[in-house]
């Protein structure tokens, strides 16, 4: 099979897009800057979906949905919000359409809305009009919701996963009684993005909050989780933003406390998209394909049986269903991939492709010995093993697998973390690429100088680290603390 990547040091990029592709992940649809995510694209988001589905509900929220279109009125109720979404939003005006005298679909201009619709970007709006019904007294708080949906972007540079004009996410929004208990709600989730990052898509992140210029439209605080990909730029991989009143106040929720008193509601936002596969891509892939960590892979080992006739097969089928059934006692996701339209080196090419952690070859030979070769995708190694207790050593060897993919990818991340003192050595690390720990005056024109110099933004203001005084890197001015630069996706 030929895989045909281009390489990730000749041409990341076009390497990204090449993989997303034969890996049949995604491809571009009809309609311009939105994409077709492929079943084995979608089954790596149904994992992460269901994954992060329970860790919310562990925490105590509840799944509902909400209304696609918005009108156009609520975006101007609250000001920071519409600025920021303002250019993406798609409008729809009107709700018919009609033939004309040659048979030709127009729009008809005789069915044009009242008011005008947006496609949402995001659903702040239609929510916090939905609340001001649900929530009346203290009894209705808190309010924790999560909602799985889609969300339309008008973005004009796209890329498959990374930044597309419609893409898949999920959107929590809460409602609470006091400003302490939102704001640990914030940080609660960012936590839980953290926790999913690392434990299950095996990416490092850093946690931390945003620069005012980098915060969510509407938000007082946007806490964030980011990521370092293989090529030095950053990825944001999930956000959470503590919205204080500013949406209660636009939308006038408020409740009666125990005092008797009214009172506003204090308010958080917080979701993770479809841009999370990209970052699975570019933090572990190599140029052979993908490579999945086993608790995000949908299918966790596939088996090749390798044979000359359909008496060969026969035989090899009865020992490779004994090995499934232990494997899938163990929780363990198995395909045995027994096609006979395909010749086997062609399925090694094509499972090592789309990152299957584990691949198992058992042929005549292995039946008389009682063996099978074992072939892990992470290192591309492969044994001969046993098959007795073959479920455990597997069990092993994916969790093995587990941790030695984050640990690749937290040590090219502590490579490529750099602290610097002085303007220049700032932008040779930033051209470099990586994270550059540096002093930053606390400014917005600061800020947007350094980035209209170098293109680089500030990724996270570190919160759990011990803080540094010093000098701003551009400025001179003082500076309270290092601040994380990056260019970024």
């Amino acid at each position: 099979m030929a895989k045909q990547l281009t390489s990730r040091k000749e041409n990341y990029s076009q390497w990204y897009n090449d993989l997303v592709v034969k890996a049949d992940l995604a491809e571009n649809s009809a309609v311009r800057g939105s994409m077709v995510i492929k079943p084995y694209g979608y089954a790596i988001w149904e994992r992460m979906q269901s994954v992060l589905d329970g860790m919310f509900k562990e925490t105590g929220h509840q799944n509902a949905y909400f209304p696609l279109f918005i009108p156009k009125s609520f975006f101007s109720k609250e000001a920071s919000h519409v600025e920021g979404f303002a250019k993406e939003c798609a409008v729809v005006t009107h709700y018919r359409l009609k033939n004309d005298e040659n048979g030709k679909i127009i729009v008809d201009e005789d069915a044009k809305l009242e008011e005008e619709l947006i496609v949402r970007p995001t659903s702040e709006t239609i929510i916090w009009d939905t609340y001001r019904k649900w929530i009346q007294s203290y009894r209705d708080l808190p309010v924790l919701v999560n909602q799985w949906a889609n969300v339309v972007r008008w973005e004009m540079r796209t890329r498959l996963f990374l930044r597309t004009a419609e893409f898949l996410w999920q959107e929590g929004h809460t409602a609470h009684a006091t400003k302490a208990e939102a704001i640990e709600e914030a940080e609660k989730m960012v936590g839980v993005y953290a926790t999913f990052a690392e434990e299950y898509m095996a990416v490092p992140v850093l946690q931390g909050i945003k620069s005012p210029n980098e915060r969510f439209a509407g938000a007082v605080e946007t806490y964030c989780i980011e990521a370092l990909m293989q090529d030095g730029k950053a990825l944001q991989a999930g956000t959470s933003h503590f919205l204080g009143q500013n949406f209660a106040k636009a939308f006038d929720v408020q409740y009666v406390s125990k005092e008797n008193k009214q009172e506003y509601v204090w308010a958080t936002s917080w979701g993770v998209s479809t841009r999370l596969i990209g970052a699975l891509i570019m933090s572990h892939s190599d140029d052979n394909g993908l490579v999945l960590p086993p608790k995000i892979a949908p299918i966790q080992v596939v088996i090749v049986p390798i044979f000359k006739n359909s008496e060969q097969l026969d035989a090899i089928s009865s020992e490779v269903v004994k090995i499934i059934e232990q494997l899938k006692s163990k929780g363990i996701t198995v395909k045995f991939d027994d096609r006979d339209t395909h010749k086997p080196g062609f399925k090694f090419a094509e499972w090592e492709l789309k990152g299957v952690p584990v691949r198992l070859a058992i042929g005549p030979r292995d039946l008389e010995n009682k063996t099978v070769e074992v072939a892990r995708r992470d290192t591309l190694e492969k044994e001969t093993l046993q098959l007795i207790g073959i479920a455990d050593k597997i069990e092993h060897l994916l969790e093995q697998i587990q941790i030695n993919i984050f640990q690749k990818a937290l040590s090219y991340r502590e490579d490529h973390t750099y602290s610097v003192d002085n303007w220049e050595e700032f932008t040779k690390r930033i051209e470099e690429g990586g994270f550059v720990r540096a002093h930053w005056d606390g400014t917005s024109e600061t800020e947007q100088i350094i980035k209209g110099k170098t293109k680089a933004t500030i990724r996270v203001i570190p919160v759990d680290e011990i803080k540094e005084e010093g000098k701003c890197i551009l400025t001179g001015n003082h500076s309270k603390q290092r601040v994380v630069f990056a260019k970024a996706y």
